[in-house]
């Protein structure tokens, strides 16, 4: 699934050709998503000018002039793929493109989605926080206000794993399985560790870590394991950077640990997913 490091960069990579443009056409070619495509309530956006986009948490908001928004959550499949006028000769539909838009600058932007988790929805800007899937969501993690004693707060009655409560789009927004892993074995927290016991010094050293490495990731573009592609169709990189995430049974990029003694990095389950990390380094 495309954590907050692949969402910001495809919201970055839609931005230079939707920001100001407005759009001249609007395909629908297959509705089902998570929630099906709302084709009436896309109508209303036909002929605005896009004022801006950004992300909130791991949904990209399209605002237009008209007070209206295009909320789009990628799920685990989704990527749109831009295609300025030279290259539309490359355009090749499928049944896992769902949706068509054409500006009026000539680029074509297409959503596809294969597993059909995304969602794309238009709802009233200044309605916004009271849209269902946005009530929820706790603080951005890139955002200044994003402080050690706000994780803390947030963390209080938490008696869960710390790696499963950073999860937890109520706690924190966007640091999915990739970047919690990677997060907690920079800052040295062991996974495990109930989340409301964590110490004030960890706390602060974890909200430093989830900061880097998010960045980091952003740097360069995601990270792609599967599907994951940019909006040029590439994909990002920052899996080559991993420090622990699937390097199962490799030594660790730290500690001087045996392999032989340790069994290198380890994997755990963990709610259901994959967690990776030292347990020399990380206590």
């Amino acid at each position: 699934m495309p954590e907050l490091p692949e969402v910001e960069t495809v919201m970055k990579g839609l931005q230079p050709f939707l920001s100001g443009a407005e759009i001249i056409g609007l395909e629908v070619r297959s509705p089902q998503l998570r929630i099906p495509i709302p084709a009436r309530k896309l109508k209303v956006l036909m002929g605005v000018p896009i004022v801006k986009l950004e992300r909130r948490a791991k949904y990209i908001l399209i605002h237009f002039a008209n007070e209206k928004t295009m909320i789009v959550h990628l799920g685990m499949t989704g990527s749109f793929t831009v295609y300025p006028p030279k290259k539309q000769a490359d355009i090749l539909l499928d049944r896992h493109d769902h949706l068509v838009i054409t500006t009026d600058k000539n680029v074509k932007i297409i959503y596809r989605d294969p597993r059909r988790f995304g969602m794309i929805d238009v709802v009233d800007t200044d309605k916004m926080s009271s849209y269902k899937p946005l009530q929820i969501l706790g603080p951005e993690p890139l955002d200044k206000n994003f402080t050690a004693s706000v994780l803390k707060a947030n963390l209080s009655n938490r008696k869960i794993a710390i790696k499963v409560a950073i999860m937890d789009q109520k706690v924190v927004v966007g640091v999915g399985n990739i970047y919690a892993s990677e997060a907690l074995f920079l800052a040295g927290i062991s996974p495990t560790t109930q989340a409301n016991e964590v110490t004030d010094q960890k706390l602060a050293l974890l909200v430093d870590k989830i900061k880097f490495i998010l960045k980091a990731a952003i740097k360069s573009g995601g990270s792609t394991l599967r599907d994951y592609r940019n909006v040029g169709g590439e994909g990002g990189y920052f899996q080559f950077k991993f420090s622990v995430y699937d390097r199962e049974g490799e030594a660790c990029p730290v500690c001087d640990c045996s392999i032989e003694k340790t069994g290198g990095i380890r994997r755990i389950v963990q709610a259901g997913r994959s967690t990776f990390f030292c347990k020399t380094c990380q206590t």
